[in-house]
């Protein structure tokens, strides 16, 4: 028989252990956050690195680009050498180039005469439209028809739908936005041109007003179009793949055996465990939508960071290309660090670690 001690052991322990327990659980949750912090402070260092090797280390010389094609005397040259910072060493230059990006300073566009950062953001609203409105509806129609395609996995729904996806997934952005241009824009044969061909807006109509949206909503159409055929297939393949991976588990035969009918089961059960591998892709899309689609854009002249990344690379604009790389590059990491810290709250298994 146990002696009254130690019966009564365990209800007099003292409130220095219960204290401690709260402390625990909370302390995994921090180190998580500082891991995942650190590594993002380590991805954008050597972002940094690369941003400033890759367009100040190349074999150019960014004065002659710029004065190309106009006579330009010695004296000039050498002077704009200086402006631009160039007669300083390269571990000087690298310093001003890491301190002026930390407080907003992205440098000085030569073809635009005015600064990256206002130039950026000039273009930030209408590539947030576009690549916004073709993410949102890309997710809510691929994740829906992954789920059911799945779910009824050698269905006729299932290659149809699986096919299509397959080949509008391994199809060229700029080809399918050419060959939409040419049929909905241009026109071909009896088929004439319904949607405009490029550009945000027409420049002939009220840049205000009811008339206005609408005529920004046309020549949304056509964009827009191209990046929800490309990447809604990306969500149906995956969210397929996890459906049929969830079929035959034991919750969901517990699921049925409770009387659940065959679609609650699917809703309740499958699609929220089957939805983690789309949650990566989709923030993973989500840092995208900043930097938008240079193709796209090009391909429709659609006023983003997409076609002034386009317009950079042709002349070349070296600080402009370096700033909208910096600002693609944290954009990415960003969304992989919500990425991250958002894993920690859906999936059991992180959150054991």
């Amino acid at each position: 028989m146990s002696s009254p001690a130690t019966v009564a052991g365990p209800a007099l322990e003292p409130p220095a252990a219960a204290t401690r327990r709260p402390r625990t659980a909370r302390m995994p949750w921090a180190r998580y956050v500082a891991g995942k912090l650190a590594a993002a402070v380590v991805s954008f260092a050597v972002t940094l690195v690369i941003g400033f090797v890759l367009f100040n280390m190349m074999p150019s010389d960014p004065v002659r680009t710029m004065t190309r094609g106009r006579p330009v005397s010695q004296a000039e040259l050498v002077r704009l050498r200086v402006q631009l910072g160039l007669d300083k060493p390269v571990w000087q230059r690298f310093l001003d180039f890491v301190n002026d990006t930390l407080h907003g300073r992205l440098g000085y566009s030569w073809e635009y005469q005015r600064s990256v950062a206002s130039l950026t953001m000039s273009r930030i609203g209408p590539t947030l439209l576009l690549m916004g409105t073709s993410f949102v509806i890309s997710v809510l129609l691929g994740l829906w028809l992954g789920q059911r395609s799945g779910w009824r996995a050698g269905s006729l729904f299932d290659r149809i739908t699986s096919s299509t996806a397959l080949t509008l997934w391994s199809v060229p952005t700029f080809w399918l936005g050419m060959i939409l241009l040419m049929v909905c824009s241009v026109g071909i044969g009896p088929i004439h041109g319904f949607l405009p061909a490029g550009g945000m807006s027409d420049p002939s109509l009220p840049q205000s007003g009811l008339r206005h949206y609408v005529d920004v909503a046309r020549h949304l159409v056509l964009p827009a179009l191209t990046m929800i055929l490309v990447v809604y297939a990306q969500y149906v393949t995956i969210m397929r793949s996890s459906i049929i991976e969830e079929i035959g588990s034991p919750y969901l035969l517990t699921a049925r055996a409770k009387g659940l009918t065959d679609d609650n089961v699917r809703r309740r059960h499958a699609v929220p465990n089957a939805l983690l591998p789309s949650v990566t892709m989709i923030f993973m899309h989500l840092g995208t939508l900043i930097s938008g689609a240079v193709t796209v854009e090009a391909v429709f002249s659609w006023p983003g960071l997409g076609d002034l990344t386009y317009e950079a690379l042709k002349i070349p604009d070296l600080p402009l290309l370096q700033g909208t790389f910096i600002v693609f590059s944290a954009s990415v990491i960003l969304m992989n660090l919500l990425a991250d810290l958002a894993y920690r709250f859906l999936d059991p298994r992180v959150r054991a670690q």
